[in-house]
C-alpha cells in the first residue's frame, strides 16, 4: 500500500512539475529594461522566426494618451516590461500604466499632476518580495513607488509615495534641474538610481545613489566628483565638487546579480565643451564604474574619455555576456561610445579584453583649456562607425557643393577628439552618436547588434559675457538658450530643437515663463534664473535687448557653445557620404564584424535610384532566438525585422508615429508578441502616443 502511495505521489509530483514547465513555456516575460539586468535586449522566443515573420500582423493598439504634450516637447521612448502577462509602460505625458499583455486592455493608469521638471521616460522597474509587488518609475525629479496590482501610490515609501531626487545633490551656484529618465536598477531591496541633470555650468552633482525599496530611505551614495582624500580628487582642480556638477549616470546601468556588482556608466562633467575650470582627467566623469551594489563601494573603473570637452558621454547601458577566448570562458561587460568605439572588460577585474591604447591628440587653442594629451582608443573590435571627416568624405551628391566645400575649408575637421575652437569645429560622428541611448542587443551566441548614426555636427565656442551686476537680454539668451536653439534662434536643422523666431504666435508672456520654469523634453527647467531674466528672454525673442540684473550667485563658464548644429545640404540631407544610419553585427568571441547594413531610408531618394542611405535614428533593437532583430528607431517611421544571420530585411510596418524606443518581446498563453512605443516627435516627425503589438494570426 505504501509503495502504491509513493508511486502515486511521484506521479502527482511529476505532473505538477510538468505543469509548471508547461506554464513557463506558455509565458516568457520581458522582466526589466532592455529585457533584463544584463541589458541584452534578448528573448529566447522563436515562435516568430525567419520563415514566418512576414506573416505577423497587428495584434492590438493601445492609445496611451498625452500626444498633445509632445509638440516640440517630450517623446515617448519607453521600453515596456512584461511580468506575469501584465505589460507596464509609460505614456507620452509620463503616466505609468498596466495592460493585459495579450489583449492590450488597460488595467490601470496613474493620474499624477504634481509640478516638476519635465522628463522623457524610457521605462520603469518591477520589484517583488513574493508577497508585495511594486512599480518604480521616474516622474520628473521624483522617484515614485506604485502598487503593481492597482497602480496606486504607496504612501509609506519616501514622502507620500515618492523620493525627491534633488535632495542631496545641490551645491552652491547650481540650478535645480534633475530628472529620472531611465529605469532604476534593482538589487534585492536596493534601488540604484542615476539621474539626468543639466549640461550647463549650473548643473547639479551627478552622484549615484542607493535607496531602500520598502521605505525609500537613502542607503548609500557614490560621489562621482570626488571629495578631498577620495580616489580621483587629484584629477580635478581643488574644490571642483563645490563649483561644478554633471558626471552623472543618466543612461542606465547593468547588474550582475550573482556577484552583486552594478555597472554604472557616467557622462561628462558640466559644462560639456569647456573645461578650463576643471583641469585634469576628471574622474569619475566618462567612466564605466563597477560598484558593490549593496554598499556603493567602487570595485574598479575605466575612463573612456579623459577631460571630456566633446560631450562624449557613454551613451547607453552596458551589456553583460560571456565569451570564449583561447578556450577559456570569460564573463565580460561592454560599453559603446558616441565616437563609435566599443570597450570590453573582464567583469570582475576590469581588465580590458582587447587592447586599449592611449593615443595622442591635438591640444586646444582656447585660452585656459588644457585638453588631455592622449585618449584611450580600443584596437579591437573595429569601430562600428567611421572615425574621420575630411573633404573627400563630403557626399558628392550634395545639392550645394561649392557652399559646403567653402564652409568645410573654414572649419576644424579631420580625426576624432579635435578640441572645439572659436571657429566652426566638426564632430563626426555627431554629438549624439555613433551609438545612442537605445544601446545594443546581444544574442545567445554572443553576437552584438548595434544601431548607430553618422551625421556631421558642428559648433564653436564664444566668450561668455560675465558682468557681475548688469547684463542684457541677449547675454541671458546666450547663457541659457543658445546651446540648443542656436545663435540665430532657428533651432536645430533636424527639428529636434524648435525655432524661437515665431514664439509669440504660440505663447503669451505668462505661458512662456511657465514653460521656462518647468522645462520640456531636452530643455531643462530655468527656475534658477530670476523672473526678470525670464521676461528678458521673452523680450529678446521679440527683438528687444533690454538691460537686466545678473544672477551672480550661479556658476558661469568662461565660454559658451553655439549650438548642436547638424550639417545638412540645402535639400536637408546630411553632407557626409552615406550611410547615415547603420545596423552592425559583431561576433563578440572574436570581435570581428559579421555584417553592416543601412538602417532606414528616404523614399524620395530611393525613387531616384539612390541606394538605401540609412537615416538618423533613436532607440534600440530586440533580438530573438527565432533568428530576428526587431528595430524601429528610424526617421522614416518604419518598424523592421532583420535576419540576424545576414542583415537582410524580412518585414516592415509603417507606424502611426516613429518608434524612437526599444521594442519588447514576450509570450502569453503560448503566443509570442513584439511591442513598440510610437512616440515620434523628433527629427521633424509627427508626435504619437500609441503602443502597437504584433503577433502571428
Amino acid at each position: 500500500m505504501k509503495k502504491i502511495q509513493l508511486l502515486v505521489g511521484i506521479s502527482v509530483l511529476g505532473l505538477l512539475l510538468g505543469f509548471a514547465s508547461w506554464q513557463n513555456r506558455m509565458r516568457v516575460d520581458w522582466p526589466a529594461y532592455h529585457g533584463g539586468n544584463h541589458r541584452n535586449h534578448f528573448s529566447p522566443l522563436k515562435q516568430i522566426n525567419t520563415t514566418n515573420v512576414n506573416q505577423i500582423s497587428l495584434a492590438w493598439d493601445y492609445d496611451a494618451g498625452g500626444a498633445d504634450t509632445l509638440t516640440n516637447g517630450t517623446q515617448m521612448q519607453c521600453n515596456p516590461i512584461i511580468i506575469n502577462g501584465i505589460l507596464y509602460g509609460v505614456s507620452a505625458n509620463t503616466q505609468a500604466f498596466a495592460l493585459d499583455a495579450k489583449s492590450g486592455v488597460e488595467l490601470w493608469k496613474t493620474n499624477i499632476k504634481i509640478k516638476t521638471n519635465s522628463t522623457t521616460s524610457r521605462g520603469l522597474s518591477y520589484w517583488s518580495n513574493g508577497k508585495k509587488s511594486r512599480i518604480f518609475f521616474g516622474y520628473g525629479a521624483y522617484l515614485f513607488a506604485l502598487d503593481a496590482k492597482t497602480g496606486k501610490v504607496i504612501p509609506s515609501f519616501g514622502q507620500d509615495g515618492k523620493v525627491n531626487l534633488l535632495t542631496g545633490i545641490q551645491r552652491e551656484g547650481s540650478d535645480e534641474y534633475v530628472s529620472l529618465n531611465t529605469p532604476v536598477t534593482i538589487f534585492k531591496n536596493i534601488l540604484i538610481v542615476g539621474t539626468r541633470v543639466s549640461e550647463s555650468a549650473t548643473a547639479l552633482l551627478g552622484d549615484i545613489r542607493g535607496y531602500d525599496a520598502i521605505s525609500g530611505k537613502l542607503l548609500w551614495t557614490f560621489q562621482t566628483i570626488p571629495r578631498p582624500g577620495q580616489l580621483g580628487y587629484d584629477s580635478w582642480e581643488k574644490y571642483n565638487y563645490k563649483n561644478l556638477g554633471g558626471a552623472n549616470s543618466w543612461m542606465g546601468m547593468a547588474l550582475d546579480e550573482k556577484r552583486g556588482i552594478v555597472y554604472a556608466p557616467t557622462g561628462s562633467a558640466a559644462f560639456d565643451f569647456y573645461g578650463g575650470n576643471r583641469k585634469g582627467d576628471n574622474l569619475f566623469a566618462n567612466c564605466l564604474l563597477a560598484l558593490d551594489a549593496t554598499t556603493g563601494k567602487r570595485l574598479w573603473h575605466f575612463q573612456t574619455v579623459h577631460h571630456d570637452i566633446w560631450d562624449r558621454d557613454i551613451p547607453a547601458p552596458p551589456n553583460l555576456f560571456s565569451i570564449n577566448m583561447h578556450g577559456e570562458k570569460k564573463d565580460v561587460v561592454s560599453v559603446l561610445s558616441k565616437q563609435g568605439f566599443m570597450f570590453v572588460f573582464d567583469r570582475v577585474t576590469g581588465k580590458p579584453i582587447f587592447p586599449i591604447v592611449e593615443t595622442p591628440f591635438p591640444a586646444s587653442d582656447i585660452p585656459g583649456e588644457l585638453a588631455s594629451k592622449t585618449q584611450p582608443i580600443p584596437t579591437w573590435p573595429e569601430p562600428f562607425t567611421r572615425q574621420s571627416f575630411f573633404e573627400k568624405d563630403i557626399n558628392p551628391g550634395v545639392s550645394n557643393p561649392e557652399e559646403i566645400k567653402k564652409e568645410f575649408a573654414m572649419s576644424k575637421a579631420g580625426h576624432a577628439y579635435i578640441p572645439v575652437g572659436k571657429e566652426r569645429t566638426i564632430f563626426f560622428p555627431g554629438t549624439d552618436g555613433g551609438a545612442q541611448w537605445g544601446g545594443a542587443a546581444v544574442d545567445e551566441h554572443q553576437v552584438m547588434y548595434i544601431p548607430a548614426k553618422e551625421n556631421p555636427v558642428y559648433t564653436s565656442l564664444i566668450p561668455n559675457s560675465k558682468s557681475l551686476k548688469m547684463t542684457t537680454a541677449s547675454v541671458v539668451y546666450e547663457q541659457h538658450c543658445m546651446s540648443c536653439h542656436g545663435p540665430n534662434r532657428q533651432g536645430s536643422e533636424d527639428g529636434s530643437v524648435p525655432s524661437l523666431l515665431q514664439v509669440q504666435k504660440k505663447y503669451k508672456l505668462k505661458s512662456f515663463v511657465e514653460l521656462l520654469n518647468q522645462g520640456r523634453g531636452r530643455m531643462p527647467s530655468l527656475q534658477h534664473i530670476s523672473q526678470e531674466q525670464k521676461e528678458a528672454i521673452w523680450s529678446f525673442l521679440q527683438g528687444e535687448n533690454v538691460a537686466v540684473k545678473s544672477s551672480s550667485n550661479l556658476s558661469i563658464s568662461d565660454y559658451l557653445m553655439t549650438g548642436y548644429n547638424r550639417w545638412f545640404d540645402s535639400n536637408g540631407y546630411p553632407v557626409s557620404r552615406p550611410p547615415w544610419g547603420t545596423l552592425t553585427a559583431i561576433n563578440m568571441h572574436s570581435g570581428k564584424r559579421l555584417w553592416q547594413v543601412p538602417l532606414g531610408e528616404y523614399p524620395e531618394l530611393m525613387a531616384q535610384g539612390i541606394p538605401r542611405t540609412g537615416t538618423d535614428n533613436y532607440g534600440g533593437p530586440a533580438v530573438t532566438a527565432g533568428g530576428l532583430v526587431f528595430i524601429a528607431a528610424t526617421k522614416d517611421e518604419y518598424f523592421r525585422a532583420f535576419d540576424r544571420a545576414t542583415g537582410e530585411e524580412l518585414w516592415r510596418y509603417k507606424l502611426p508615429a516613429a518608434g524612437y524606443a526599444s521594442p519588447s518581446v514576450y509570450a502569453v498563453d503560448g503566443k509570442e508578441f513584439v511591442v513598440i512605443a510610437c512616440g515620434g516627435g523628433k527629427l521633424k516627425t509627427k508626435s504619437g502616443d500609441h503602443y502597437l503589438a504584433f503577433s502571428l494570426n
